[in-house]
């Protein structure tokens, strides 16, 4: 069903999540040090990425950071640490899920599909926001979305946004000057399997936002409303 990429220096998790994979039908291509995994993503971009946090010559928070210099694709980070700080700096570097060692192979694939599923991935279209015609291509002010390609674009300019972003973006901009609570924006972003605070999507609108200034300085267009949520405001 898709390429995955996994880069885990524990054979054991190596064998056992790429047999579980496999067994549901994907192809998966395995790295047991984080430099070696991120020579494959650059050269032959897979699906989906699943990467350890501690590794060897590389951690999986490096190989994140220089891959989301030149790709988009989806991520999903594995840590056997269970400190809130290590997941909400994986959420700013632009991880799109995280999962806690030791895990259940069911709540592997699980993720692993709803993620396919978001992007597309899986063979199917990207899933759209419920109710809301979310495949539809969106234009407000400045800003157009092409869901259909994954294609976000400021004053004509391209902005990459991680599977994340895009959908939290596309929540936002879908009705501009109505408020999305963080609630509403988790239900757009995110599987119901998966479970993230409020602090997570605070850290993609963050990164959002910084990414849209490196096109125009001047960008404002998400608006927070402190203690309610956010909104897109059309120039």
């Amino acid at each position: 069903m898709a390429n995955i990429t996994l880069v885990d220096d524990d054979e054991n998790i190596v064998a056992s999540v790429s047999l579980a994979l496999e067994s549901h039908g994907h192809k998966v291509t395995a790295h047991h040090d984080g430099a070696a995994g991120l020579e494959a993503l650059e050269t032959s971009p897979p699906d989906l990425a699943i990467l350890d946090v501690k590794m060897p010559r590389m951690d999986g928070m490096e190989v994140l950071r220089r891959l989301r210099q030149t790709s988009q694709i989806p991520v999903i980070m594995l840590t056997s640490k269970d400190e809130e700080i290590d997941e909400i700096l994986g959420f700013n570097l632009g991880a799109d899920d995280y999962i806690h060692k030791p895990f259940s192979q069911r709540l592997l694939i699980e993720r692993v599909k709803a993620l396919l599923r978001r992007t597309g991935a899986d063979g199917g279209e990207p899933e759209p926001l419920p109710g809301e015609g979310g495949s539809k291509a969106i234009k407000r002010g400045k800003l157009s979305m092409d869901p259909a390609r994954h294609e976000s674009m400021w004053e004509g300019r391209p902005v990459k946004l991680t599977v994340t972003e895009f959908l939290l973006l596309q929540a936002l901009a879908q009705r501009p000057g109505f408020v999305k609570s963080r609630d509403n924006l988790m239900d757009a972003a995110y599987d119901d399997q998966v479970y993230v605070d409020d602090r997570t999507i605070d850290s993609h609108v963050k990164r959002m936002r910084k990414k849209f200034r490196v096109v125009d300085p001047e960008f404002d267009a998400i608006e927070t409303l402190y203690g309610v949520g956010y909104r897109y405001r059309e120039s």
